[in-house]
């Protein structure tokens, strides 16, 4: 028995338990099912309880004790209800009409109820033939969406793998040319050393040989090829290194395209091959309202064939660079060779000009130590006579010496006197003829002298020259590199 207005039953968010009797075996739905069924909320009304006895009031007498006073009687008989034995009058609630007419009532819900149940079963049978055909239908429909996207993804795995073959191919090829341009542009670092020492190694030619000529110009021409030609090889060099790094970028585009590319082939293919009956499929609650989709048929298909394009482009640009360092080494080759021979040519005539005069001031050195004796030996002749000639005045001033002694009168101005006096005037003339030609045989000998230490200085010049030209800078430029060095390919 509830009292009116008690506290409603409460009511739970999982379903009543149902009789056993209408449930499944315990091994079939084990069969059928690893995962327990789906949560359902059950959307009972919270207005309407459980037990039904709560919409009624329940009429009950409550033995009282008798009051202590008369006012607490009175309101206590106005307030309790009459028991049987006191009433004077009979009570009723309903009718005989109302009786028949609730009987009749439930006979109608009764035949109402069964009605709409019997054609709710009908209705629910061919529901279910319905949706399972229609199930069957979308599933089916979604297999072979999902066949399709297997192939479409196998397809440009097919194409991305090709273009990656190509991309690799075209990488490798510009990688082993990347090594020969760095070895040819090693290579000019020793013709480029050669040219420079040779012009540091002409800087020590002395005096009148330190001249501007063809060599040091034909040398300071090879520098600048040179240096040109190391410019273009470094440049290029730079941009097969660019190209390289582009090239990588498409490669690795690619590779990444198709690594996403693998995933959703095996992922897909397992979705193409999964069935009502394969084993790991569950509940995902919510996962149809989850939106992680961020690209469209047409720009999935187009972000891949942006990769291809984008790896053909970076392909044709890298053959097209592979093409101009081909053609970059054969030229730079060609016109370090032909400067190489233009120098050594222009080394080859200096020699022979310096040679020649070489030769022409040991001649003249020669004659000059030839006249520089002949110029001595008349020295020494002069000296020779000046000497005998002192003798010759010797004689002549003893002999006016002695005259003068003569006594008195005998000192008289005869031929005899007169002679010595001009004898001794003839001597000392030709005393002093002599004298300056012995100063001018002296100029001579001491120019003579001079001229030959010009010519032996100007051979010595030459001889320098000779050395720094022949020896030293033709030695160095015998070991010029060969064209496959310059190349790259050695």
């Amino acid at each position: 028995m509830e009292h009116l207005g008690s506290t409603l039953t409460a009511t739970y968010a999982h379903p009543r338990p149902t009789s056993t009797n209408f449930l499944p075996a315990i091994s079939t739905l084990s069969s059928t099912y690893k995962d327990r069924f789906p949560h359902y909320n059950l959307t009972h009304s919270l207005s309407l309880p459980w037990k039904p006895s709560t919409y009624y009031k329940v009429a009950s007498n409550s033995p009282t004790l008798a009051p202590y006073c008369i006012r607490s009687q009175k309101v206590s008989e106005s307030t309790m209800l009459p028991f049987v034995s006191n009433r004077t009058t009979l009570f009723t609630r309903y009718t005989p009409d109302d009786w028949y007419r609730s009987n009749l009532t439930n006979y109608q819900e009764s035949n109402t109820s069964r009605h709409n149940s019997e054609r709710l079963r009908v209705d629910t049978t061919r529901l279910i033939q319905d949706k399972y055909q229609q199930t069957r239908k979308t599933q089916a429909d979604s297999t072979q969406n999902l066949g399709e996207r297997v192939n479409d993804i196998g397809f440009w795995k097919s194409e991305i793998l090709h273009e990656m073959d190509e991309m690799i191919g075209e990488t490798n090829a510009l990688t082993d040319l990347k090594k020969r341009l760095e070895r040819a542009l090693m290579e000019t670092e020793a013709p480029l050393q050669v040219a420079r020492e040779c012009l540091f190694h002409r800087e020590k030619r002395m005096g009148i040989d330190l001249v501007h000529d063809e060599v040091e110009k034909q040398l300071l021409m090879e520098v600048d090829i040179t240096l040109c030609c190391e410019e273009r090889m470094k440049l290029h060099l730079d941009k097969a290194i660019a190209q390289l790094a582009s090239d990588r970028a498409a490669q690795h585009e690619l590779e990444k395209d198709l690594s996403d590319k693998q995933a959703a082939y095996r992922i897909d293919d397992k979705c193409h091959h999964l069935r009502n009956t394969s084993e790991g499929v569950s509940y995902f609650r919510g996962v149809e309202n989850v939106d992680a989709t961020v690209s469209v048929p047409e720009s999935w298909a187009k972000f891949t064939d942006d990769n291809i394009l984008r790896s053909q482009s970076e392909r044709a640009a890298s053959a097209k660079l592979r093409e101009d360092i081909e053609n970059l080494l054969v030229v730079t080759a060609n016109e370090m060779w032909n400067q190489f021979n233009k120098v050594n040519l222009s080394f080859t005539n200096r020699i022979a000009e310096t040679a020649d005069a070489k030769n022409k001031i040991q001649i003249h050195l020669a004659k000059t130590l030839q006249e520089i004796f002949q110029t001595e030996m008349t020295i020494e002749s002069i000296r020779k006579a000046i000497r005998d000639k002192s003798a010759f005045l010797k004689v002549a001033h003893t002999r006016l010496d002695e005259r003068t002694r003569r006594p008195n009168i005998e000192l008289c101005r005869d031929m005899a006197q007169l002679r010595l006096v001009n004898e001794v005037h003839e001597v000392d003339d030709t005393i002093q003829t002599l004298q300056q030609r012995l100063r001018d045989a002296e100029d001579t000998l001491q120019s003579l002298v001079h001229t030959k230490a010009t010519l032996e200085h100007d051979l010595a010049v030459k001889a320098n020259s000779l050395y720094i030209d022949q020896e030293k800078c033709m030695g160095m430029r015998k070991s010029f590199p060969n064209t496959l060095r310059l190349v790259g390919f050695c």
